[in-house]
């Protein structure tokens, strides 16, 4: 993946603030010609820079209020297996490979506490998972975000929190 620039960080943090805003308006709030600015989010889009759209839509609305994180210990080799039988899954969200103990770890949403042992169950169903354990997800403190991230990239001085 390429790494973003100062102007990309810029464009990124604009369109993070108002994501329906056109070409034309971004290339006069940052001060670059509307081919400038096209031409970075075409590429950005294309190098996978930008996450899906998806990823803004919160489970909650579509009717699967709990979320759980559940690690997996996967028999040897069986890693690309178990993952792809993960992704056949709908409210398998994301999976991670782990370092340690568990092998992956999976996020999942589920309609109620049922919903969530019936997909534990398909879970352990699949060739080569051999231990799950699953902790529901309480509250969300800090939500998935960059901007911070990006700020650093724009050249914006970031707060040195925790620091004397």
């Amino acid at each position: 993946m390429p790494e973003v620039d100062a102007t990309d960080a810029r464009l990124l943090l604009a369109l993070g603030e108002d994501p329906r805003a056109s070409v034309m308006a971004l290339s006069q709030r940052l001060g670059l010609a509307r081919n400038t600015v096209q031409a970075r989010l075409s590429r950005l889009e294309t190098n996978g820079v930008l996450a899906p759209l998806d990823r803004r839509v919160r489970p909650e609305a579509l009717g699967y209020p709990l979320g759980a994180y559940v690690t997996v210990q996967v028999v040897q080799r069986s890693l690309a297996e178990v993952s792809h039988g993960l992704a056949d899954i709908p409210e398998v969200l994301e999976v991670t490979g782990l370092s340690g103990v568990a092998d992956l770890l999976v996020q999942v949403v589920a309609r109620d506490a049922d919903d969530l042992w019936r997909i534990a169950e398909l879970m352990l169903a699949i060739p080569g998972v051999q231990r799950i354990d699953t902790a529901l997800a309480l509250r969300r403190f800090v939500d998935h975000r960059v901007a911070p991230l990006l700020e650093r990239a724009a050249g914006d001085p970031a707060p040195d929190v925790g620091r004397d």
